[in-house]
């Protein structure tokens, strides 16, 4: 009865955090997006972390993943990144920083709401199926997502971490960012000022703009292609359970 007992206050106890924390970070979020000019606060930081010198890489790589872990959009630090560090080493940095901070979300996902999802992947059908589907091309599904900039990069790490798919393959599938990392960093080293990122003033080229059109075609074609795999592995699904349900 003890052991019973225990393990249901275990069970609830561990709810309580789980609600505190979606609690606590909800409310940050709200916070920040209403006190807070995001986009003047990140160039703030940025120019910040420029001063650093030697401690540039680390203070990057810090805040780019606390954007990340609290579902801020990461654009204009990537840009900043090519400002700071030039093409080559902003590229490495933003790639670094993003899939850590990519990998955190993950497990964060996984430990505090995996329980649930599981409970609701039971009781709907339809995302089981988009859940084996994950187990059978985890990377493939996670590379075309993030090749894609449909989709949103931070919710889509919470997202993965509910799912089947394994770390292993989140991490290798998250080499679909660097198309886009390096296209952006640099625009990043052409601007050459933080503060002109995203104003009108932000200097651009044609090599620029060809490289955004190849990246919104690639990202179309990842998007079709992601679409087009679930829905054939959902039918295979229906058809498996309905020749079983015959038998």
């Amino acid at each position: 009865m003890n052991i019973f007992t225990n393990t249901h206050a275990h069970r609830k106890l561990k709810k309580i955090c789980k609600f505190f924390l979606l609690f606590i970070v909800v409310i940050s979020l709200i916070i920040t997006a209403k006190y807070f000019n995001l986009p003047e606060l990140l160039k703030n930081k940025l120019v910040w972390i420029e001063s650093l010198d030697v401690w540039s890489p680390i203070a990057f790589i810090i805040i780019y993943n606390l954007a990340t872990l609290l579902l801020i959009p990461g654009l204009v630090l990537t840009i900043g990144g090519g400002v700071i560090f030039g093409v080559i080493w902003g590229a490495i940095y933003v790639f670094f920083a993003s899939t850590l901070g990519a990998t955190i979300a993950f497990i964060i996902g996984r430990y505090v709401s995996r329980d649930w999802v599981c409970q609701q992947l039971h009781q709907h059908p339809k995302f089981q199926v988009i859940d084996r589907a994950v187990i059978k091309a985890g990377f493939k599904i996670v590379f075309l997502t993030r090749l894609c900039p449909l989709f949103p990069f931070n919710l889509l790490n919470y997202a993965f971490g509910v799912m089947q798919v394994s770390l292993k393959d989140y991490i290798l599938g998250s080499l679909g960012m660097i198309p886009g990392t390096v296209m952006y960093v640099y625009i990043g080293s052409i601007v050459g000022d933080i503060t002109l990122i995203g104003t009108s003033q932000q200097p651009t080229n044609s090599t620029v703009e060809v490289t955004k059109w190849i990246i919104n075609i690639v990202g179309l074609i990842a998007t079709v292609l992601v679409t087009i795999y679930i829905t054939r592995q959902a039918n295979k699904a229906l058809e498996t359970s309905f020749e079983e349900g015959k038998n």
